[in-house]
């Protein structure tokens, strides 16, 4: 149920894409009972976004959305771990990366919810 989307100005190649989604996966781990098994990632690339009015650097936003509550403690490790992969990846310093995070009591799957 988790689902992770990046919207960045970095154009990202299919195989920076792939390495991104798996590195989530592991990252997503962070979560108590949450793994890359029922993970989504989207991944929005070559946006043209400005980061406290300059758009001269590359930026990126990653929503982190969850079944049930965000673990405070989970949020903090997985924040480190994204804004690690971002940089390593795509070059993006963490300085420019914001991460949010929303739970959700609601969640559908299959015709039904969770």
């Amino acid at each position: 149920m988790p689902y992770i989307e990046i919207k960045t100005t970095k154009k990202v190649t299919d195989e920076n894409g792939e390495i991104i989604k798996s590195a989530m996966g592991k990252a997503i781990e962070c979560f108590p009972g949450k793994n890359e098994n029922w993970l989504m990632v989207g991944i929005e690339d070559g946006i043209k976004m400005w980061f406290r009015g300059d758009a001269s650097e590359d930026s990126a936003l990653v929503d982190v959305c969850l079944l049930g509550k965000v673990d405070k403690n989970g949020s903090e490790k997985m924040t480190e771990q994204i804004c690690d992969i971002l940089e390593k990846e795509l070059g993006i310093s963490s300085e420019r990366i914001y991460v949010k995070y929303s739970g959700y009591e609601n969640w559908g799957w299959n015709k039904s919810n969770f």
